[in-house]
């Protein structure tokens, strides 16, 4: 199983610096995340001072953006790392596509999916297999002059990984993507019985088996060398819960394990703003459901067994504890269960 993180990145100068330490520590990839600063430049940056780690987007905006420039980015990206790049795509919620970056929300599944095959065609394209001739339902490129096509890439196209928590979505992955990331928001029990038959379905419908898709599994972890320490760390990610939980998308989890009553009283108190209220709503079978709880020396093992049979990577999630130091150990004892 490969280990990947999302780099703790506040200051997209320290790009120069995690990235390296990351690969120090072992870990198979680092992502960046479209939030409070562009993905891509400091996975750019981050290119120059790595050598082996694979760099990626967990994710970008897709919506916010246009085939033609996510292939662009993803392209050039691809170079620059020396062939180390995932190019990981997500939608965004509809508030944020149009009021944030003024852009279309509609129709995601079909849209993601088209985004993806567009991209593809486009590099098709410049890898000298095809003329240019992509006309679908949302977006249609048909135009590229010499002046504008980089040629072949020497690494060939990066991998294109899709996000996503709902059936359609999920399948969407399973049909034309290289990668799927699932949400952390996610049990073992909903990841074998929501989102591996939607990939299933996906995967057949495009006559592919399980074995042409990475499945990457964001898991929230919760650990910590002291009680205090744990204490806080259990707050943080009961507050990430309760907010995930009060998001009606985000309810097949929760029904999995017969806890739709709990969404009705997240949801109510989100609508009335009781943010403390909700975090006391998560107890501990939801906490140690969702996320992987335990000492130090337990994570490894609650992982693997949590994990074994439905991801082949994961995605250590642990926004509480960013210092990547923090979690060497861990990677350490991870690298030895999967050899």
């Amino acid at each position: 199983m490969k280990i990947y993180t999302t780099a703790p990145l506040e200051d997209p100068r320290k790009a120069r610096t995690i990235y390296r330490q990351l690969e120090e520590i072992g870990y198979d990839g680092g992502f960046s995340f479209e939030a409070k600063h562009d993905p891509f430049l400091t996975l750019a940056v981050a290119s120059e001072h790595t050598d082996t780690l694979q760099l990626g987007t967990a994710i970008t905006i897709a919506f916010a953006r246009n085939p033609m420039n996510l292939a662009n980015l993803g392209y050039d990206m691809q170079s620059i790392s020396g062939g180390r790049f995932i190019l990981g795509l997500g939608t965004q919620v509809r508030p944020h596509i149009e009021k944030r970056f003024s852009s279309t929300w509609s129709h995601p599944a079909a849209r993601m999916r088209e985004i993806v095959m567009a991209i593809r065609a486009i590099w098709d394209c410049w890898e000298g297999n095809s003329k240019l001739n992509f006309k679908g339902r949302f977006y249609n490129h048909t135009l590229m002059i010499p002046a504008f096509n980089p040629g072949p890439n020497p690494f060939g196209p990066p991998p294109i990984f899709t996000g996503g928590f709902g059936p359609l979505m999920i399948q969407v992955a399973g049909e034309v993507a290289d990668g799927f990331i699932a949400h952390p928001f996610n049990s073992r029990k909903s990841l074998l019985e929501n989102a591996l038959p939607a990939l299933n379905k996906g995967l057949a419908k495009s006559g592919r088996n399980r074995d042409d898709l990475e499945v990457m599994c964001a898991t929230l972890i919760i650990t910590a060398d002291t009680e205090e320490a744990m204490a806080a760390s259990k707050l943080a990610a009961r507050k990430q819960l309760a907010f995930y939980g009060s998001t009606p998308a985000y309810l097949p989890t929760l029904l999995c394990h017969g806890w739709e009553d709990v969404h009705r009283e997240l949801n109510a108190l989100s609508k009335q703003g009781r943010w403390d209220d909700m975090t006391d709503l998560i107890s501990d079978e939801i906490l140690e459901t969702i996320a992987v709880v335990g000492e130090r020396h337990e994570i490894a093992d609650k992982l693997t067994t949590r994990l074994a049979g439905v991801a082949d990577s994961v995605s250590l999630t642990h926004n509480r504890c960013p210092d990547p130091g923090f979690w060497a150990d861990i990677v350490a004892e991870l690298k030895g269960h999967t050899r």
